[in-house]
């Protein structure tokens, strides 16, 4: 016979609370769980959304980056437009300055060749004369029926002579008065020196100026202009010619030699000097201590000039005592 047991109402109250509990505890369980589950995702939220900030500020950077860079590169290409233009500006009035600087050095020796007219002329004269006297020798021994060839091929060759002496004369002044283009080559410059003192001798014989000569036995060569170097030397004894116009001892030295692979001219006159505090502005443009009318002020200038293209230095030099020295150095032409 079965046995029927009643079930005790406490003991169904504890079962009872013991599942609510359990119950509660997965569910605090599974709460905390979610939770933190959902911290992480707005962790991970947060984080993207700090990676989305940094990137699009990267991108936003740059952006700006590439606007400085695009910006830069206009500038760039805006500065090389106007330094192209500032070179072509540059280019061309450099090329104004030569040009103008040619013409004054032309100017310069029409200048010369006009002050030297009196003298050419008498130079060419002295020729002249005396071919008209050889041919007249000719024409009498003709005229007289005197067979004498040895005289008669004398006086020709004599005159012929003098046609050379004077073509030579007309020839030098022609080289010396053309505008040609400079070109440099080796040049001696003791010739070129003598050259030029041969066009301005009349001038100072006229005058009762002595010269005395010291040129170098080495016959210093530079590389240069010959035409442009004897264009500094006459205006240099132009100026000295000037300048002992009026002294009691009129001495004119010219002195040629080398020192420190460099050569050295130097043009002395007795004349009264230069005013002190002047050795340097004599050769600016225009300036002159000469009597209104009597000089330009642009030979020295146009010497200092030139011998500044011949890598060259020129300096005036004047004592307390009264004379004037010009000392022009240029490098020796390399061998």
């Amino acid at each position: 016979m079965s046995t029927v047991r009643a079930a005790s109402p406490a003991g169904a109250g504890r079962v009872a609370g013991s599942v609510a509990t359990a119950r509660e505890a997965e569910l605090l369980v599974e709460n905390a769980r979610l939770r933190v589950q959902v911290e992480a995702l707005d962790e991970r939220l947060r984080l993207r959304e700090d990676h989305r900030r940094a990137l699009l500020h990267i991108l936003q950077d740059q952006h700006q980056s590439n606007l400085k860079l695009e910006n830069a590169r206009k500038a760039m290409i805006h500065i090389m437009d106007d330094l192209r233009k500032t070179t072509e500006e540059i280019t061309r009035r450099e090329q104004e300055l030569r040009d103008k600087q040619e013409q004054l050095v032309q100017a310069g020796k029409l200048a010369t060749l006009g002050e030297l007219t009196t003298g050419v002329a008498h130079e060419l004269n002295n020729p002249l004369n005396n071919i008209g006297l050889f041919l007249g020798n000719v024409i009498d021994l003709v005229e007289l029926g005197r067979e004498d060839k040895g005289h008669v091929l004398a006086d020709l060759n004599a005159a012929v002579q003098q046609v050379h002496k004077a073509s030579e004369i007309i020839s030098h002044l022609r080289t010396f008065g053309r505008l040609a283009p400079v070109g440099y080559e080796d040049v001696a410059v003791n010739e070129v020196v003598l050259r030029a003192l041969s066009l301005i001798s009349e001038q100072l014989r006229l005058r009762e100026i002595s010269v005395e000569l010291d040129l170098s036995p080495a016959n210093p060569v530079v590389t240069g202009s010959p035409i442009q170097l004897e264009q500094v030397f006459m205006n240099i004894l132009a100026n000295a010619r000037d300048a002992l116009q009026d002294a009691p001892l009129k001495v004119l030295r010219i002195r040629s030699g080398i020192k420190d692979d460099r050569l050295e001219m130097a043009i002395s006159d007795s004349g009264p000097g230069i005013p002190p505090g002047l050795e340097r502005r004599i050769f600016d443009p225009f300036f002159t201590t000469k009597d209104v009318g009597h000089g330009t002020g642009l030979g020295l200038s146009i010497a200092y000039g030139i011998i500044k293209d011949h890598q060259g230095t020129i300096e005036a030099i004047s004592p307390p005592g009264g004379g004037a020295t010009f000392v022009i150095q240029i490098p020796l032409a390399r061998s």
